[in-house]
């Protein structure tokens, strides 16, 4: 069972977050917060395996929560849920921790995919971010943003083969146990593997990560940056 934690100030928001993921048997809302604080502090109390928080809430906003709990309860995982789809937000959850990111306007199926997504280890994106993300990167390949993804073939480099080959993985969006099918290991290998990637990569988390991945040009042609 995945618990969950919804964290919006609109009581209506809330009720549809939990009527979408309450047709999941597999998945069971534990609390909703009101305001981002409120957020923290639930998290604390029941350490959900997912928490689905807005991105801007009274008291304490989205990303500052975000920060919060990836400080004191890192084994919940934070998915970003919102109305914007400006770049800044998306770049700024990614960075500060969010292993997914969602738009309100998507489809239903979406939330369920990217909760069991993140409480699976891995990282997602809704397919309207996934599509900023990559003009994101696209541009910095030829444009002011070409430095930065010179700094990630650089930092890619750094790592060792296996490891390299862990990250283009991840970078398509695979959980640790698909990528050690994908490349016959053991997924505790993996999972020490991808903690060695973070580490020297100096990123927070797995999303972080498959963003250099994509700047660096190492993952598989034709995979999205998250699934």
């Amino acid at each position: 069972m995945i618990c969950i934690l919804i964290a919006d100030d609109e009581p209506m928001v809330r009720a549809g977050v939990r009527a979408v993921l309450s047709t999941d048997p597999a998945v069971d809302v534990v609390a909703e917060a009101g305001d981002g604080r409120e957020a923290v502090e639930l998290v604390l109390r029941h350490r959900p395996h997912v928490a689905v928080l807005d991105i801007r809430m009274p008291r304490l906003g989205g990303i500052e929560a975000l920060a919060e709990i990836r400080r004191t309860a890192p084994g919940t995982g934070v998915v970003m849920l919102t109305t914007f789809g400006e770049d800044d937000y998306i770049l700024r959850a990614l960075g500060g921790g969010a292993a997914g990111f969602l738009v309100k306007s998507g489809e239903p199926e979406e939330l369920i995919a990217g909760v069991h997504a993140v409480a699976d280890g891995a990282a997602y994106l809704s397919p309207k971010v996934a599509a900023r993300v990559v003009a994101h990167l696209a541009a910095g390949a030829t444009g002011p943003g070409a430095g930065r993804r010179d700094a990630a073939r650089a930092r890619a480099e750094a790592l060792t083969p296996r490891e390299r080959d862990v990250l283009a993985l991840l970078g398509g969006g695979l959980s640790n146990a698909r990528i050690a099918r994908r490349l016959h290991l053991a997924e505790g290998t993996v999972k020490a593997h991808v903690s060695s990637i973070l580490a020297r990569l100096g990123v927070e988390n797995r999303a972080a990560a498959a963003v250099v991945a994509h700047e660096a040009g190492i993952v598989p042609a034709g995979a999205p940056p998250f699934e």
